[in-house]
C-alpha cells in the first residue's frame, strides 16, 4: 500500500508538525516522508479540501456481539462500522455468549481480528458469564489480552466482588469499567423518572440509581486504592462525585456518550425506541451540565456505547424495546456540531487519542516519519445530513439518522490498510 495524503493539516499536539499543512506519504504502512509539498504518481492520492489528520481514534466501549450474536454484528463489522466513524482502536465488551469471562474468548477475539484494519482490544468480564456471582480468570484474562476488565452493559451490584475485582487488578495495574445502575432501583423503568415520564406514561428509573452506585464505587475505589472508570456518566449530581474523588487523589475516570451530550428525555415524546438507552437520557438540566463538564475536562473522554439491535429489538411497543445505540460512525459528528463554536479542534481530538489511551494504558501512536502510520482522516468544516447509508453496521438502529452534523470522517490508515468513507 502506498498513499500520498495532500495538503492535510496535522492535529497532534505531541508532534513538531502539529497545526501546520503538510504531504504525508505513506509506504507499506510507514509514514515515509512529511513535507509541505510531495509528487509521486505511482500512489493512492487523497486530496481533499480542508483535510485534517491526527493519531488513530480510540473508543472504550462498543459491543460487537461475536461470538453468539452475529445477527447483530460480527467482528468485521464491527470494525467497518468503526473505521467509518475514524476509529482505530476499539475496546469491545465481554456481553457475548459464550461471555469474554476466559483466557480462549479473549484469544479468540485477538486473533479473529488480527486481519481487520481496526485494532480490538477485549474487555474482560469481572464476573464469570457477566452475571454479577462469581469472579472471572481476570489475570489469565490479561496475559491473553485483555486491556480493561468489566461486566460490559451489566452494571457490578455486588460490593464485595466489586472490591475484590479492584483489589485483583492491582496486581498488573489494570482498570475496572462501570455503567453505574442500581438494578434494585426502578428495575422496570423504560425512561429517566421526571416531568416527561410522568407526561408520556413511561415508569421512571430515577437519577439516584446512577449516583448511588457511582458514590458507592469511589468509596470502594479510594478503600482498594485501585483504579476505576465509569462510563455512561449522565447526571450532574454523578459528575460532582467524580470531580470529588479525582481532586482528593482517588485514581478514578469518566467517559460520556454523544447521545446523552445530544439529546435529552424532551426527545422521547415521539416515542422512538433508538432513543431507549441505559443509563436513560436525562433532563435539559443534566445534558447542560455533561456538555459542561466535558468542556472543563471533568469529563476525561468520550464513549460511543455502540450497542447494535437487530430490527425486531427496535421495531416495537418502547416496553418491549432492548436498550442500546448503534454509535460508532456518529460520534465526531455529533460531539462537534456541538462543540465547535467553544472548543478546538485539538481538544475534541485528544479526548478522541490521548485520554482513553492514557487511561487504559496503550502507547500513544505518534506522526513522524520512520512510524507505523495509524490515522484518522477527517474534515472539521464539512456540514451534511447523517443518513442511514453512512452506517457501516449491520444493525441500523441510530436515532442519529436525519440530524444535521458538522465534521465528517474521511477514513482511516492503520495496520498497512486504508479504509476510506465513500
Amino acid at each position: 500500500m502506498k498513499v500520498l495524503i495532500k495538503q492535510a493539516t496535522i492535529v497532534c499536539p505531541q508532534s513538531p508538525f502539529n497545526g501546520t499543512v503538510k504531504d504525508l506519504l505513506i509506504n507499506n504502512g510507514i509514514i515515509q516522508t512529511i513535507a509541505d509539498a510531495i509528487e509521486d504518481p505511482e500512489c493512492q492520492q487523497i486530496n481533499q479540501s480542508g483535510l485534517h489528520v491526527s493519531i488513530g481514534w480510540m473508543d472504550i466501549f462498543s459491543h460487537f456481539c461475536d461470538p453468539g450474536y452475529e445477527y447483530r454484528e460480527t467482528l468485521e463489522t464491527g470494525a467497518a462500522a468503526a473505521a467509518a466513524g475514524g476509529f482505530t482502536d476499539v475496546m469491545a465488551l465481554p456481553n457475548t455468549n459464550p461471555a469474554v469471562h476466559n483466557k480462549s474468548q479473549v484469544e479468540y477475539i485477538v486473533h479473529k481480528s488480527k486481519a481487520l484494519p481496526v485494532n480490538i482490544h477485549p474487555i474482560g468480564a469481572v464476573t464469570k458469564n457477566t452475571d454479577g456471582n462469581e469472579l472471572a480468570e481476570m489475570y489469565d484474562m490479561r496475559r491473553a489480552g485483555a486491556l480493561a476488565f468489566g461486566d460490559g452493559i451489566n452494571s457490578i451490584q455486588n460490593s464485595g466482588l466489586m472490591i475484590k475485582a479492584l483489589q485483583y487488578v492491582k496486581t498488573f495495574d489494570g482498570t475496572i469499567i462501570q455503567v453505574p445502575d442500581d438494578k434494585s432501583i426502578a428495575p422496570n423503568g423504560l425512561m429517566n423518572e421526571g416531568i416527561v415520564s410522568t407526561q408520556l406514561g413511561l415508569p421512571g428509573k430515577p437519577a439516584m440509581a446512577e449516583e448511588l452506585v457511582v458514590a458507592r464505587d469511589i468509596k470502594l475505589a479510594r478503600y482498594a486504592d485501585s483504579r476505576l472508570h465509569f462510563t455512561g456518566v449522565s447526571t450532574a449530581k454523578s459528575l460532582e462525585y467524580i470531580k470529588r474523588a479525582k481532586d482528593g487523589g482517588i485514581k478514578v475516570s469518566c467517559s460520556v456518550t454523544p447521545y446523552h451530550l445530544f439529546f435529552s428525555d424532551e426527545d422521547l415524546r415521539t416515542y422512538d425506541t433508538n432513543l431507549k438507552v441505559n443509563p436513560p437520557l436525562r433532563d435539559q438540566q443534566n445534558k447542560a451540565a455533561l456538555l459542561k463538564a466535558l468542556l472543563d475536562g471533568t469529563i476525561d473522554c468520550i464513549a460511543s456505547h455502540h450497542i447494535p439491535q437487530n430490527y425486531d429489538n427496535k421495531v416495537c411497543e418502547f416496553e418491549y424495546a432492548k436498550n442500546g445505540m448503534a454509535g460508532l460512525e456518529t460520534v465526531f459528528g455529533a460531539v462537534w456540531s456541538l462543540v465547535h463554536a467553544e472548543w478546538t479542534i485539538d481538544a475534541l481530538v485528544e479526548k478522541l487519542t490521548v485520554f482513553p489511551r492514557s487511561i487504559f494504558g496503550l502507547a500513544i501512536p505518534e506522526i513522524k516519519e520512520g512510524v507505523a502510520a495509524c490515522l484518522t482522516l477527517f474534515n472539521p468544516a464539512t456540514e451534511y445530513v447523517f443518513d442511514e447509508a453512512m452506517l457501516a453496521s449491520k444493525s441500523k438502529n441510530s436515532a442519529f439518522v436525519g440530524k444535521q452534523f458538522k465534521g465528517k470522517v474521511t477514513g482511516i490508515i492503520n495496520k498497512n490498510q486504508l479504509v476510506l468513507n465513500k
